[in-house]
């Protein structure tokens, strides 16, 4: 990580020092690399300390560094993709889902939520609770509403709570044909209970992507996705394995 005249640049310095610093984590480390303490990175860039948290906190924010209590500030793992193409069409915990059954409930759902179902307001519904990591690191919270049409044959008897009920709604869900689904995406501010999940402060950045699956034309199931917006990208379809790298030296694939 070499050393740069800041006094000339007319860009603020924090921004200047934080296009440096990003081009270095390109070429000189690795994910999950710790860098030096601050008062190095200060002292090798001839800037206030001010000035670096001000880079580092943007840096952060982008999603290229992780701030770890009792760790430090390391170099963030690769953002994870979002596909909201409409060419892969599955039930949530098919074999390629990337997501883990965290708990089941079963409760009435939001007004906004039993409308788009078509359940009447005040009717519970089975609401599983999943969560997807990345690195060891969580970096989206999933909330799956399903009415109990969708799944006659689950029996509370079989699955009385917990993991293994939401495991089985899931399973139900697959028995059912697959009509179709439709996506949007939203950005938002995590809420109290999506930090906690997402190890995040409360209003940070979120992507909230809400998709409604179809079976025998009606609603058979939503889901609010809560992603983490410096370690998630939108990925659409075929364009979905672009990778496009910050250092001047890669180019995408």
């Amino acid at each position: 990580m070499g050393t740069t005249q800041l006094e000339s640049v007319p860009e603020p310095k924090y921004w200047h020092l934080r296009t440096v610093l990003s081009e270095a984590l390109d070429s000189e480390f690795t994910v999950g690399e710790i860098l030096p303490n601050e008062r190095d990175l200060a002292a090798r860039f001839g800037v206030a300390r001010a000035t670096l948290r001000q880079a580092l906190e943007q840096l952060e924010l982008e999603g290229r560094l992780q701030r770890r209590r009792g760790v430090g500030t390391t170099v963030a793992p690769p953002r994870v993709g979002v596909d909201v193409g409409a060419e892969q069409q599955a039930w949530p915990g098919a074999s390629e889902d990337a997501w883990q059954p965290v708990d089941c409930a079963v409760a009435a759902p939001p007004p906004a939520v039993a409308d788009a179902l078509g359940t009447d307001r005040d009717e519970a519904v089975h609401i599983v609770r999943r969560s997807r990591v990345s690195h060891g690191q969580p970096v989206a919270a999933e909330l799956l509403y399903v009415p109990r049409s969708s799944v006659p044959d689950l029996t509370a008897i079989d699955t009385p709570s917990g993991t293994a009920r939401a495991r089985a709604v899931l399973r139900e869900l697959e028995r059912l044909e697959l009509e179709g689904q439709d996506r949007a995406v939203e950005l938002g501010s995590a809420r109290a209970d999506d930090a906690r999940e997402l190890d995040r402060l409360p209003g940070a950045p979120v992507l909230v992507v809400t998709t409604r699956f179809f079976t025998r034309g009606r609603t058979a199931a939503l889901s609010l996705a809560t992603y983490r917006a410096d370690t998630c990208r939108l990925t659409f379809g075929a364009s979905g394995n672009v990778e496009i790298h910050h250092g001047p030296e890669r180019q995408a694939s």
